[in-house]
């Protein structure tokens, strides 16, 4: 698996696996921090806890609009951005 992985999860949701550095660094909390809309300027900001599976860090979260932009930080407030890019998936 690649360091993100985004499935479909119903109409209106996304499931997100996150197993990028910071998982592999053996973070003990990872949480994504996402908006939505433009991915240069986003709105309903929100810092998530994810939680641990077999598969590495999971979540669902609502597509509140067809732009969703994130990243991820671990509880030691390392950043994993995608080189500065951050993560962009359309609904």
């Amino acid at each position: 698996m690649k360091g993100v992985e985004v499935k479909p999860s119903g109409f209106s949701d996304a499931s997100i696996i996150y197993n990028g550095l910071l998982a592999r660094s053996g973070a003990d909390r990872v949480y994504m921090h996402c908006g939505f809309g433009d991915p240069k300027s986003w709105r309903n900001v929100n810092t998530i806890c994810m939680d641990r599976t077999a598969r590495g860090w999971e979540l669902t979260q609502r597509m509140q609009e067809p732009l969703m932009s994130f990243c991820f930080k671990d509880s030691a407030d390392h950043w994993d951005n995608n080189n500065g890019y951050n993560w962009t998936i359309r609904a």
